[in-house]
């Protein structure tokens, strides 16, 4: 029994059924033409932007800075001020008071909006939109508020640090005007000024004094009684004078990190380098005319073929 399916039975069915065939895939060429025109598609405009993040953004985790960067390009408030700064409602034609508004607008940007890392570790922003300005436009506004977002992260670290700081700032302050206090009564009380200088020359006074048998003079009683007070009350404030240093020194490094810290929460930097610039297109990237015509041809000759066959084969039974 011959296959019906086989070459030779095949190229005479599709023979016998030349002119159908060649009408129906005239007919998709020019329907298929017609529907893929501006008539029924409105035509797509793609602007594209690439940028490279910049060495001041610091990563959470194991994630690249190029990742990083991505992540907060594809956050939903940054998503959701393109489509506030633009109207995206009324240009997408999608109801604000609708229950899932939300879901559908963010359909549809996700559709007319790519973001991905290249492979050179950029991060490339595409835009479709039927305004070739208008897609320029969001791409650019994307990158700038993409600064802004990250900016604002950076700027609430930089201000718990800050914050940090400050509270470092005022207990060091308090613990140095404690020891200063103290320091106070030590030199009113028993005139000890610089533990290490007076004993010094103390020592040396009384090696004079009683070399020279001066030691029940009042100078020689007073030398007697800043010895007791440097012997007695010596240690307690070279001690206090050694916890002094280290506090300032404690407080010019607090002071730094500081002034670090507010500078850089002041800051206005951009964290993505542009290394592509979008520009208004000037040729259509949606809808590609030639790809539908093709598929729709195929698929009505496709279609064709399959009900001929379906056909000739009743035929036989």
């Amino acid at each position: 029994m011959t296959n019906f399916f086989d070459n030779q039975n095949l190229l005479e069915i599709l023979w016998k059924w030349k002119k159908h065939l060649i009408i129906v895939g005239v007919l998709a060429v020019v329907f298929s033409s017609i529907f893929s025109s501006s008539l029924f598609i409105k035509p797509k405009f793609k602007s594209t932007a690439r940028i490279y993040p910049s060495f001041n953004i610091y990563t959470f985790s194991d994630e690249s800075e190029s990742e990083q960067l991505l992540e907060f390009a594809n956050s939903q408030d940054i998503k959701f001020r393109v489509i506030d700064a633009f109207n995206l409602s009324e240009v997408y034609k999608i109801n604000k008071q609708d229950p899932l508004y939300q879901t559908y607008i963010l359909g549809e940007f996700n559709d007319n909006v790519s973001l991905k890392k290249t492979e050179y570790e950029t991060v490339e922003i595409s835009v479709l939109d039927t305004d070739p300005q208008r897609a320029c436009q969001m791409c650019d506004s994307m990158i700038s508020f993409l600064d802004q977002k990250i900016r604002s992260v950076q700027r609430i670290k930089f201000d718990e640090v800050v914050y940090i700081a400050q509270k470092d700032m005022k207990a060091i302050n308090h613990e140095i005007d404690s020891i200063k206090m103290k320091m106070d009564v030590l030199r009113k009380d028993y005139k000890i000024l610089d533990y290490e200088s007076q004993a010094k020359e103390i020592t040396r006074g009384m090696v004079t004094v009683l070399a020279e048998q001066k030691k029940n003079t009042s100078g020689g009683k007073e030398l007697q009684e800043w010895m007791k007070n440097l012997s007695e009350k010596g240690g307690e404030y070279e001690l206090l004078a050694a916890q002094q240093k280290l506090c300032l020194m404690q407080k010019d490094s607090i002071k730094k990190v500081y002034d670090q810290s507010v500078s850089n929460a002041n800051k206005k930097i951009n964290y993505g380098q542009r290394v592509q610039n979008p520009v208004p297109a000037d040729k259509k990237s949606y809808p590609v005319r030639w790809l539908i015509v093709l598929a729709s041809t195929f698929a009505a000759l496709f279609a064709s073929i399959l009900v001929i066959l379906v056909l000739e084969n009743q035929k036989k039974v």
